[in-house]
């Protein structure tokens, strides 16, 4: 007798040729960034910038290992193109803003109560989530996202969303001017974050199929 089940037995692995569009992406905005921030001497993303190859390098890896879909790839680099923009981008004198330092990430795009920042926060560490999932996935061979799993891969997410905010410290005791704001903007952060989780685990449950000639295949996969 045999016992159906809802997981394949092999971890796929990816190839250094899967990473090549979105690596070329990346390139092209890495090189760019690197430009924009050199001749505006925006030390800040300077740093961000080592620090997001050092994630890049990281992602690469994690794909090698479990085969992480295209499009959270894709979303990945859309997050960081993002990030980039929002550091380095100018706003006009008209678009109302917080603090003083006038790029995309101190622009309210509701004033006193949304700002681009918290929003690239959200995303960001919605599709995070998304990543811990497909990591998770992965690793147990558990295609079907159940309540607990993706509670985990939600609590992950936050988690790297606390490990950014460590990050952004360093930056303020390397740097000696930064956009990166105060307890408030910090805390506001951590919420976008706690947001961004939960909503990608819902939207993973909701916008689960299961194929009917492979039972337990997911669209999150």
């Amino acid at each position: 007798m045999s016992i159906a089940t809802d997981t394949p037995k092999a971890t796929p692995r990816g190839t250094t040729r899967e990473l090549v569009p979105v690596g070329s992406v990346m390139a092209v905005a890495l090189a760019a960034a690197a430009i924009a921030a050199w001749s505006s001497g925006n030390q800040e993303f300077v740093f961000y910038l080592v620090v997001l190859v050092l994630l890049m390098a990281v992602i690469a890896a994690c794909h090698l290992s479990l085969r992480l879909s295209q499009g959270v790839l894709y979303c990945l680099a859309a997050w960081a193109i993002l990030h980039l923009a929002g550091g380095l981008v100018s706003v006009p004198e008209s678009w109302p803003i917080a603090g003083e330092m006038r790029v995309l990430y101190s622009w309210w795009l509701i004033p006193g109560y949304l700002k681009y920042d918290q929003v690239v926060h959200a995303y960001g560490f919605g599709v995070t989530t998304w990543l811990c999932w497909q990591c998770i996935s992965r690793i147990t061979s558990i295609v079907r996202p159940r309540f607990g799993l993706l509670v985990i891969a939600a609590l992950a997410g936050q988690g790297l969303g606390a490990l950014n905010e460590v990050v952004e410290f360093f930056a303020t005791l390397l740097v000696p001017e930064t956009n990166v704001g105060g307890y408030m903007n910090t805390g506001w952060d951590l919420v976008a974050n706690l947001l961004g989780s939960f909503v990608a685990a819902i939207v993973i449950h909701v916008t689960y199929r299961e194929d009917p000639n492979r039972k337990g295949r997911a669209v999150g996969r």
